[in-house]
């Protein structure tokens, strides 16, 4: 029973209301509580991989010494290409781009291999290789040149549908492809 008194103050006669009051009041501080308890250990996970990240950015902590998971998946090799003189850099470069074609089941029709022409940045060496791949294959080959060592740049991909009518060649797409990599140069 609740009864209003003279001064205009609210106040509460049965002790199983004001019982039930304060148990009300408890938990909506518990719940007030147990909520900001959890937004700090939000933010104290948000800050600490802002942290992990602001490290890595700035070189001072490798990837791999934090052991995130796909560091496994990294690539081994030198990022550039390898070769005493241009000309072994550029075969490295053919061996490279062809490998990966007939690994996933494609083949090479031609290559041309630009060392020194107008379409190099320095520093580059770049080449256009046409071949013929299955189409459920080029999304796995594309993959592999960017993702593998050395690095591989895609400059160009022109891909030509097989013609309906293709009776011995059959779903096989043929594409033209323009591959950059950088190479340090002789040492």
């Amino acid at each position: 029973m609740t009864v209003f008194a003279s001064s205009g103050k609210f106040s509460i006669t049965s002790p199983v209301a004001a019982v039930t009051l304060y148990l009300c009041l408890v938990v909506v501080l518990l719940f007030a509580a147990g909520s900001a308890l959890l937004d700090l250990v939000s933010q104290r996970d948000d800050v600490a991989s802002s942290a992990a990240m602001l490290e890595q950015l700035e070189g001072h902590k490798p990837a791999a010494a934090r052991g995130q998971p796909g560091d496994a998946m990294m690539p081994s090799g030198s990022a550039f290409l390898q070769g005493a003189t241009v000309t072994i850099a550029g075969a490295t470069l053919l061996q490279r781009v062809a490998g990966a074609v007939t690994k996933f089941g494609g083949s090479v029709l031609s290559t041309q291999l630009d060392l020194k022409g107008s379409q190099s940045r320095a520093g580059f060496l770049s080449m256009i290789a046409s071949c013929e791949i299955d189409q459920t294959e080029l999304q796995k080959l594309l993959y592999d040149l960017e993702a593998g060592m050395p690095f591989l740049f895609v400059d160009q991909l022109v891909v030509q549908a097989p013609l309906a009518s293709a009776g011995a060649g059959g779903g096989r797409l043929r594409i033209l492809l323009a591959v950059s990599a950088q190479w340090p140069g002789a040492k």
